[in-house]
């Protein structure tokens, strides 16, 4: 999973440079072509930023799908119920 996420980094940033490298070698005025750039890199944080939170929900996704599994076969293996640590947090508040 973290290899996949570093593939897509290292892709979103090789096209950020080859945008950049490209609109400075466009024949237009400097202002407008910082501008260009502003913007554009503007948008491609924007985009990993939402990498970055699909990739947090991901593992978070994960997480819980993993502690529900874990529970499962403790209840198992033990032949009695598990509280899970949500269960186990509202006991303790009630």
């Amino acid at each position: 999973m973290m290899k996949t996420g570093k593939v897509i980094l290292s892709v979103a940033l090789a096209v950020a440079a080859g945008v950049a490298i490209g609109v400075l070698f466009a024949p237009e005025k400097g202002s407008r072509t910082r501008r260009k750039i502003r913007e554009q890199g503007e948008d491609y944080l924007q985009d990993l930023e939402d990498l970055k939170n699909e990739y947090e929900r991901s593992i978070s996704n994960f997480k819980s799908k993993v502690d529900s599994l874990y529970h499962e076969v403790e209840n198992k293996i033990t032949g009695r119920p598990v509280n899970s640590p949500k269960s186990q947090q509202s006991q303790v508040i009630d």
